[in-house]
């Protein structure tokens, strides 16, 4: 690594005391995502692929002060699980950003088998729900490095960067909390919500209502920010009710698959900035 990047300091105060209660180890790591420690490509992959393990990137990252929290990894069918979609997400060692009732994350998404770049996100975890969600912030969209060149340098550079938003992200979640709701635009937040993810078919015999009821008493409440997290936790978390045509009752499932989980957060984050933005 470039000394540049090693030698970065955090100059800041730690607000939260229990932000890294929970950093994970390399043996935690590898017990729920074995793929981050893969030792190499799937044999699929092309000749312009450069392998670096996922493990040298979060060595990269520890360095300037982001602590792994959490991991995962995709099932997969083909290709195995040294290769598979994998997930994790780091706290910066100390954070100085309030975000309402959550800590910015920085979230890191790759796999092995040359079906995607790296990504970089940023995320929220509320400790009241243990709940992780993936946001984007102003312009600053999901950062997605090649598997080219001098990938931990260019990772870590890009994850410093992505951080100094950290702040931007609290502005965004304090204006939401001072964002009343009404009846009717919650309503139409939550038919938006169904609708990205279910097709209209799968609607049918479901009450819009229930994507907001209230499931924990932090989240009562008409302000943007707790509609936002109602209707995340009902799509995310499952539970919706359905009714059949022939009568019959079923709840959804939680969403368990990297892919859904990404394009669902983010899209209801849109959801609710458009809204701010109204």
């Amino acid at each position: 690594m470039n000394t540049n990047l090693a030698d970065v300091a955090l100059h800041v105060v730690p607000r939260y005391t229990n932000a890294f209660s929970g950093v994970w180890s390399d043996d935690q790591l590898k017990e729920r995502a074995p793929a981050i420690f893969a030792t190499e490509a799937r044999e699929t992959t092309s000749a312009a692929y450069r392998f670096i393990s996922t493990a040298s990137v979060i060595a990269g990252l520890r360095q300037v002060g982001f602590e792994p929290v959490h991991a995962r990894q995709a099932m997969t069918r083909r290709g195995g699980p040294s290769f598979a979609r994998h997930l994790v997400r780091f706290r910066r060692r100390l954070e100085t950003v309030e975000v309402a009732d959550a800590i910015p994350e920085l979230c890191l998404l790759n796999s092995h088998d040359g079906t995607s770049a790296y990504q970089l996100r940023v995320g929220l975890y509320r400790a009241v729900c243990r709940n992780g969600l993936m946001v984007t912030v102003g312009g600053f969209h999901a950062v997605y490095i090649a598997h080219r060149g001098n990938v931990v340098d260019t990772v870590v550079s890009r994850a410093l960067e992505v951080a100094e938003r950290f702040g931007d992200l609290g502005e965004t979640v304090r204006r939401m909390t001072h964002r009343m709701l009404s009846a009717d635009e919650q309503h139409r937040l939550a038919t938006r919500a169904l609708t990205l993810r279910f097709a209209p078919e799968a609607q049918l015999g479901m009450r819009v209502e229930q994507v907001l009821e209230t499931r924990r008493a932090e989240d009562a409440g008409d302000d943007l920010w707790r509609v936002y997290n109602r209707a995340q936790e009902s799509l995310m978390a499952g539970g919706l009710h359905r009714r059949s045509e022939s009568g019959r009752l079923t709840r959804t499932r939680r969403i368990r698959a990297i892919r859904e989980e990404v394009r669902i957060n983010t899209g209801l984050w849109q959801m609710a900035t458009q809204l701010l933005a109204a």
